[in-house]
């Protein structure tokens, strides 16, 4: 759709109170949808605020879907994340610029079974041979991200979404370490 339709359409997908993720800064909530003077016309922008890292972001709402925006999952999704973060890890590149790259393009998709694989991945490699610099940073980082979302997801506070996913991680690593 086009024109005043679409943008009505576009005003009325997302909600202040809203759970949100926005990709590669994690889960949050819509505080304020406002118009704003862009460029001599209105446009609405959704002020999304992130709890795990004290951030706040303001995006266009026509922009939205390009930047990956998407409601934040429900619990019944949940088990299916934790499947795959015990699945088998998948085929890396032994180069760690590659590796590291294809690591943040799955980070950037937003999808939070592409990240889950990425925790999975990083965290069995962990276990195995260690991870450099880079990549112990871009695993802290990306089991933050999944934490703010399983939060939103199970109806944690912060503190504990990280505890539920570390002690997961834990116990899929001890598992594997049996395995072995």
């Amino acid at each position: 759709m086009t024109g005043r339709a679409g943008e009505e359409v576009e005003r009325h997908l997302y909600q202040v109170g809203d759970k949100v993720v926005y990709p590669h800064h994690g889960a949050g909530t819509i505080v304020t949808k406002e118009l704003r003077e862009d460029s001599g016309s209105e446009r609405e922008y959704l002020t999304i605020k992130i709890l795990h890292n004290d951030m706040t972001v303001m995006i266009p709402s026509d922009s939205a879907d390009r930047a990956g925006l998407r409601k934040v999952i429900g619990e019944e999704t949940v088990d299916e994340v934790l499947a795959v973060l015990q699945g088998d890890g998948t085929k890396m590149p032994k180069n760690w610029n590659r590796r590291f790259k294809h690591n943040r393009d799955k980070m950037k998709t937003g999808d939070i079974f592409e990240l889950a694989e990425v925790v999975r991945n990083l965290a069995q490699r962990d276990q195995e041979k260690g991870l450099s610099t880079g990549e112990k940073q871009m695993f802290s980082k990306a089991k933050r991200i999944l934490a703010s979302e399983l939060m939103y997801a199970k109806g944690m506070d912060e503190d504990d979404a990280r505890e539920f996913l570390e002690e997961v991680l834990d116990e899929i690593g001890t598992a594997r370490k049996a395995r072995a």
